[in-house]
């Protein structure tokens, strides 16, 4: 049986995960929705998840200062 290891653990943070990602995608002009988005390309999805990485990143970066 496989170990489920990508999950929020901290319930609160599943909705501030959800807007991070939705601002993500509006950043990168993909329109993304509620729920499911099977209908992504991988390009599209593969963007959101970019620009997810470079926020943290940057975040990261301006705490250390």
């Amino acid at each position: 049986m496989a170990n489920k290891t990508n999950r929020i653990n901290v319930p609160e943070a599943r909705a501030a995960m959800d807007k991070f990602k939705m601002e993500s995608a509006s950043e990168v002009g993909v329109n993304l929705k509620q729920g499911y988005n099977g209908d992504l390309t991988s390009r599209q999805a593969g963007s959101v998840g970019g620009q997810m990485v470079k926020k943290m990143i940057e975040a990261y970066e301006n705490g250390l200062k």
